[in-house]
């Protein structure tokens, strides 16, 4: 058999093994992985006017410091966490997800780790991994590098979209603890710390106890599905905000009506040490900071004033970090307030 794809660059043969490792994997959520498109029956008696929700994202140059680490484990987390939580915030009960990977050279034991990742964060949204996408493209990246992107998508029924249209004045937010970083401002972060420091992922700051610096930085996204999905069947979330890339000033307004806006009251929630290094290596400024990172609030929830304990309590119970972190007030200049 001729070898002239293999002398272009492409590996045939590791793509197979890249296959059936797949094939195992992914064989935790869905057995009807392989075949030429993903399915997945939709059991739409359940719903009395079903919509379908879909999320697409990536992971960004996040991938960068896994390079540098060579730590490919929980990349596929954050890739499932980018497209679930944007699903949950509009209310809906994530249903599958499909990866797409491309790489500069098939190495069946790094994509191996990085479908790992990805089936893991598919078990903890709840949902299947029904297909993919895996391409080897020399030349368009390094032979050590890749590229991870998903698609998602969910159902509820158009009753319980969270739209935030009933958010009004005297409503309370209540923020879900992030993990770290999460996903966004990663090029940011490696010029603070390793362009301008020149610090790498192994290197220990005092700021960033027990862990390299990779390690930190490779804390995976959380997923929101567990904490949200009961508060959402019972009707509680009248708006939410998951803080991506623009961090509160950009994402908290975007779930709000034009005639309120939000006092959010720093200092309500725990401080997160990463948050507290990139601030001081980067000299950064208090508002900067918050028009970028998530600063450890991952999911911003819009309540009743009369459902906030209960919220709180159903959230604390189930081992979720929240915390009454602002309110909603009448429409000023701005659309949010940072106050403290």
């Amino acid at each position: 058999m001729t070898n002239a794809y293999q002398k272009a660059g492409v590996d045939v043969t590791a793509g197979y093994e890249v296959v059936r490792r797949i094939q195992k994997q992914v064989g935790a959520t869905n057995q009807n992985i392989g075949r030429f498109g993903g399915q997945f029956a939709l059991a739409m008696g359940q719903y009395e006017n079903p919509v379908l929700v879909s999320s697409t994202d990536g992971v960004g140059t996040k991938l960068m410091v896994a390079f540098a680490a060579d730590a490919h484990a929980t990349i596929g987390i954050d890739c499932v966490a980018m497209c679930v939580n944007d699903i949950v915030a509009q209310g809906a009960k994530p249903l599958y997800f499909l990866d797409y990977l491309a790489a500069g050279q098939t190495q069946p034991d790094k994509i191996e780790q990085i479908v790992s990742g990805v089936v893991a964060g598919c078990q903890a949204a709840d949902m299947l991994l029904i297909g993919g996408e895996t391409a080897e493209m020399p030349g368009m990246y390094a032979e050590k590098h890749y590229d991870l992107a998903g698609f998602a998508v969910g159902i509820a029924d158009q009753a319980q979209l969270i739209t935030g249209e009933t958010i009004q004045t005297g409503d309370v937010l209540i923020g879900i603890a992030s993990s770290g970083i999460h996903s966004n401002g990663y090029s940011l972060v490696r010029q603070i710390f390793f362009e301008q420091r020149g610090l790498s992922v192994d290197s220990h700051l005092p700021e960033l106890p027990g862990q390299t610096l990779g390690e930190w930085l490779l804390t995976p996204t959380r997923i929101y599905t567990q904490a949200c999905q009961p508060l959402i069947e019972q009707g509680f979330i009248k708006g939410a905000a998951h803080i991506t890339g623009g961090g509160f000033i950009e994402n908290i307004p975007r779930m709000l009506p034009d005639n309120v806006m939000t006092e959010i009251q720093l200092g309500t929630w725990p401080s997160l040490p990463i948050f507290a290094a990139l601030k001081q290596y980067g000299q950064l400024d208090a508002l900067e900071m918050y028009n970028i990172f998530n600063m450890g609030i991952g999911m911003v929830l819009a309540v009743a004033p009369e459902k906030a304990a209960q919220v709180l309590a159903q959230l604390n119970a189930e081992q979720e970090q929240a915390y009454r972190i602002g309110s909603v007030k009448p429409r000023q200049e701005n659309a949010i307030e940072l106050v403290g």
